[in-house]
């Protein structure tokens, strides 16, 4: 029983790893720490523009920053809470982003 449990969640590891290759959030990777990304964000409520104590408190993020961890876990985060509790709020979210230095790119809540 024990070694089937165990055989059972080294398989499940192996196919997380296998699976995070192929999509952008990585969140089940041996190494999800191997970029490095600044950021800055910009965000519109109700036609409002909202300062960098407002969108910490918004999203429980800095407004711009560094993560090194994938560009998607912002991304998911900013996406978790404008299809929950900002649902209603007409937010518009800049996001501006260089991964390890790259060329500035550009994401955008809602979807354009």
């Amino acid at each position: 029983m024990r070694t089937a449990l165990g055989v059972s969640v080294l398989a499940f590891q192996l196919v997380m790893i296998g699976y995070a290759r192929f999509v952008p959030s990585r969140y089940f990777c041996w190494a999800p720490y191997d970029s490095q990304n600044h950021y800055e964000m910009e965000v519109t409520v109700d036609g409002k523009r909202l300062d960098g104590g407002e969108i910490r408190q918004r999203y429980r993020r800095p407004q711009k920053g560094i993560n090194n961890r994938a560009i998607q876990h912002e991304k998911d985060i900013i996406m978790q809470y404008e299809r929950t509790y900002g649902r209603n709020e007409n937010a518009e979210v800049t996001l501006r982003y260089r991964t390890n230095g790259g060329e500035e790119q550009l994401w955008r809540w809602p979807p354009q």
